[in-house]
């Protein structure tokens, strides 16, 4: 079969287009025809490497696809082949008190398709049995690989540990990137009001599109003033940052008494200077958040097929121009998801 192989770190030279052997479904397994993927900041990692961090090479990156069952293991009940299917990209490999507890996340041993073992960049996936979503008759097998990773960490961000609320004053870094285009969708749904930030007016304009109550082009304006103008002076009740250095150390300043920021990823840099008096003046709470449980990740879907969430799509690629997909990616040049076609 056709797939991604990253073989060593690097720059988009790394991707290589190879002809593997095909992939077979093990014990409570079941094998995917792979229609779609979608490309995340996860997908980047892997191919560029983390300092510290070993990832299994060679592997196939992917934590996000979408396609149709092609065949299932001896055991397997919650699907047979032909069905549609979208992937929950987190996934444990023994039971633990977390899982039983929901939070597959916060076990040992949990792993992402794409980054712990090999993923759905190819043409054949194998994944867990408990980690089909099935896709109803009427979705499009296109928009259901574009919202699981960044809809499920979204999720789990403000529902799981902001405990977001209706009238929630909320602010949204980078809103052009997957994680943010869910947020704001997603904290619009719980009825709080949602400022977003950008780089530019072009992806403002998308941001207010996407839902967001005001958006603030970071690049020629004072994102802080802003805050505290869209907050009556009162303060933020809750930041999402993955930007890091560049946004999080003035995001303590921005929150109001009580307010929370939450943190799934620091591309700007993870090295910083803080200041904590305002963390004990105003009994702040600063969260970090990955990934979610399962049952979080079905009720997300249910979501997204009920069309109460809507992934965005910002473009698409053959497979065989996985380099260009990344290197758009790397450009910062993108609003919700980049697809790759197989």
């Amino acid at each position: 079969m056709k797939a991604v192989r990253v073989h060593e770190h690097g720059d988009f030279d790394v991707l290589r287009i190879e002809d593997i052997t095909a992939p077979v479904a093990a014990a409570g397994q079941v094998r995917i025809r792979v229609e779609y993927a979608a490309l995340n900041h996860l997908d980047t990692w892997v191919r560029r490497g983390v300092p510290g961090h070993k990832f299994p090479l060679p592997i196939t990156p992917g934590c996000d696809f979408s396609g149709v069952v092609e065949s299932i293991s001896d055991g397997v009940v919650n699907c047979k082949v032909g069905d549609r299917v979208t992937v929950a990209p987190g996934y444990n490999s023994q039971p633990s008190i977390q899982v039983a507890s929901g939070n597959h996340n916060l076990a040992r041993d949990y792993g992402i398709y794409g980054e712990t073992c090999d993923g759905g960049n190819a043409e054949l996936a194998v994944v867990n049995a408990e980690n089909v979503i099935h896709v109803p008759d009427d979705f499009s097998l296109r928009e259901a690989a574009a919202f699981p990773l960044t809809y499920l960490t979204a999720w789990h961000m403000l529902v799981g540990r902001c405990k977001v609320q209706p009238g929630d004053k909320v602010l949204i870094h980078a809103a052009g990137s997957g994680v943010s285009v869910a947020a704001t969708q997603i904290a619009k749904l719980y009825g709080a009001d949602v400022m977003v930030t950008a780089g530019s007016d072009a992806k403002c304009a998308k941001g207010m599109m996407n839902g967001a109550d005001l958006a603030v082009n970071y690049s020629s304006e004072d994102w802080q003033a802003a805050a505290k103008q869209f907050t009556s002076k009162q303060g933020l009740d809750i930041i999402v940052d993955h930007v890091g250095a560049d946004t999080l150390p003035l995001g303590v300043w921005a929150l109001g008494k009580g307010g929370r920021l939450v943190t799934c990823g620091v591309t700007s840099g993870a090295q910083m200077e803080m200041n904590f008096a305002p963390i004990f003046f105003k009994s702040l709470s600063i969260l970090g958040s990955t990934m979610g449980g399962l049952g979080e990740m079905h009720q997300v879907a249910k979501l997204v097929f009920d069309n109460k969430l809507s992934p965005i799509i910002d473009s698409e690629f053959s497979i065989d121009d996985i380099q260009d997909a990344h290197r758009k990616v790397a450009e910062r040049d993108v609003f919700g998801k980049v697809l790759i076609c197989l």
